[in-house]
């Protein structure tokens, strides 16, 4: 999973540079893999610069070149031989100067070197768009409009944006931090008690009209909670750069205004969204449950999907319009054309999400969070977050109430911890007020009965704490590891077997194996139907199936007959 740090620094303010905050986040769990800078042309433009044509002659060697001087705010004009045919004097262009190396649309990046180009000194290049990767026009070099003075930066002109994103390895239990605000939580708590900046949604109205979509869930077990917004007046077209950059740096690529404004909810809250276009949803109803087996579903990528029965599907009338979850369908999905649609912001059970994305190997950044469980009580903000960003970026107007379906509201958990107990778990005694601190930071709420326990109210978000040693591991993970004392001794009770330890003797043999040349193998226990099939059916065996399988590969356990069979043949 991919952060962007600009990201973070507008949730909060933190003291950390990247490569620090690199390092304080892998100490707390969120390990970082990798981290990189990141800007919105590729290369920075670093060594680009704005020049004005002094001089603009014709090669005396060659009829389509042109020898020119340009101002690039140096104490003497460089010497450049340029070959666009609509070079003249007075023109604001764009210079990149010996040293700077360019990152063409097309082709391999490229060093500026001062040059002779048919007998004539080229002290730079005079770019044309595709030249520097800010567009696809090669027909002429750029020329500015009341452009700035010679020597500015062109990265400064062109306002191009500079970001160091992350890489983190997210473990399946921390689906807290599957989003800027679960990582800028843990931050918040690193650093204690900075103050979050979320999103202002006083703003947010309902509308007055009735909605023209129902929604009724048909399948209660998998559905934890179900919201809906309409909103019409949606005029479809590119976003804005500034959310096209956001998205691109934590590598996602700008679609249109409303598929876009669904990503960014999601990166900043960790709530997947989805857009139908309202006006193919047949006869206005939307059903959550179970589609026909054997019914097919075409997805978005135009791949056609034969369903089994048990994937949740968002349904309308007449047939599928989505993978619950994991994957949206070409029949409703968002087009330049579409005016009104129908923003789904559900929460539904890891499990039934999981065993659809497996069966039919659809692995998304939807999937990604619902898998791992999210929050039942983000599902209205992140409404309301989008339909403010579509209200801003594509003209939207919100058409009518929130309809949310929610039957039993999932409740905190309650857990209780003793000092006592944390101080034998950590090894060191944590100061109470460190302790409150980090629970109340990590958004936990948090009551002393006594100055020796914590009353604990733990929020859905945390899927992963579910008990005492649960939080103990939270305070610990906070508090830091690295700053638990080494012990001066070890303490052990030396005991003695009468019987041989069997798992001793297996090692000492395979390492004296080993020794002697051999080499130990250990095959895999999974393997596929076909290869079983046979030796199966001559032995009157029938193979355990893999309930989740990984893929279709490896989805049975190997047979007791295929093994004598492989040995036999060997």
């Amino acid at each position: 999973m991919k952060v962007s740090y600009n990201w973070l620094k507008e949730l909060i303010d933190f003291p950390y540079a990247p490569a620090e905050l690199a390092r304080v986040l892998t100490d707390t769990g969120l390990e970082v893999e990798h981290f990189e800078e990141w800007c919105s042309v590729q290369g920075g433009l670093n060594g680009v610069v704005i020049g004005k044509v002094l001089t603009c002659e014709r090669h005396p060697n060659a009829d389509r070149l042109h020898l020119t001087t340009v101002d690039t705010g140096e104490a003497t004009p460089r010497h450049i031989v340029c070959g666009a045919p609509n070079v003249a004097v007075g023109q604001t262009v764009v210079v990149a100067i010996p040293g700077a190396t360019l990152y063409p649309l097309k082709g391999d990046p490229f060093v500026i070197k001062s040059s002779k180009i048919r007998g004539e000194v080229s002290e730079g290049m005079i770019c044309a768009e595709d030249e520097i990767g800010l567009g696809e026009s090669h027909a002429g070099i750029i020329v500015l409009q009341d452009g700035p003075v010679p020597g500015t930066p062109a990265s400064s002109f062109f306002k191009v944006e500079h970001d160091w994103v992350l890489e983190i390895g997210l473990t399946p239990n921390r689906a807290d931090a599957a989003s800027h605000l679960g990582v800028a939580r843990d931050i918040r708590a690193l650093i204690g008690g900075a103050p979050l900046r979320l999103p202002d949604l006083s703003a947010f109205a309902e509308g007055r009209e009735s909605n023209s979509v129902s929604v009724s869930v048909t399948w209660p077990e998998a559905v934890m909670r179900y919201s809906s917004l309409e909103l019409t007046g949606i005029r479809v077209g590119p976003s804005p750069d500034w959310l096209q950059n956001r998205l691109k740096s934590v590598g996602l690529r700008p679609i249109n205004n409303v598929v876009d404004v669904t990503n960014w909810v999601m990166f900043e809250y960790g709530q997947p969204l989805h857009a139908f276009d309202a006006a193919k949803i047949r006869q206005g109803k939307v059903i959550v449950g179970k589609a026909p087996a054997g019914s097919v579903f075409t997805a978005l990528d135009q791949r056609r999907i034969e369903l089994d029965g048990f994937e949740l599907m968002i349904q309308d009338a007449e047939g599928s319009l989505c993978i619950a979850g994991v994957f949206g369908g070409l029949e409703s999905g968002v087009s330049d054309t579409t005016e009104r649609i129908f923003l789904e912001s559900a929460c539904f059970h890891p499990v039934h999400v999981r065993k659809s994305a497996r069966r039919h190997g659809l692995h998304t950044d939807s999937s990604f969070r619902f898998e791992r469980g999210t929050d039942p009580r983000m599902t209205i903000t992140a409404l309301q977050r989008a339909a403010l960003l579509l209200i801003q970026v594509a003209g939207a107007r919100v058409h009518g109430p929130l309809l949310d379906h929610y039957p039993t509201p999932i409740p905190d958990r309650k857990l209780n911890l003793r000092m006592d107990y944390l101080e034998r778990i950590c090894g060191v005694a944590i100061p109470k007020e460190r302790i409150l601190g980090i629970l109340n930071d990590l958004g936990m709420e948090v009551a002393m009965p006594d100055d020796s326990s914590f009353d604990v109210s733990v929020p859905p978000f945390k899927v992963d704490v579910t008990r005492t040693a649960d939080l103990a591991e939270e305070v610990l993970r906070i508090f830091g590891y690295n700053n638990i004392p080494l012990p001066t001794r070890l303490m052990i009770t030396p005991g003695s077997r009468r019987q041989p330890d069997p798992e001793v003797v297996i090692d000492k043999l395979a390492a004296a194996l080993t020794a002697n040349g051999f080499r130990e193998i250990l095959t895999n226990s999974l393997t596929k139907p076909v290869s079983n099939a046979s030796a199966d059916a001559e032995n009157g065996l029938s193979p355990v199936h893999v309930l989740n399988p990984l893929s279709g590969d490896l989805s049975i356990l190997r047979t007791g007959a295929a093994l004598a069979r492989r040995f036999s043949a060997g």
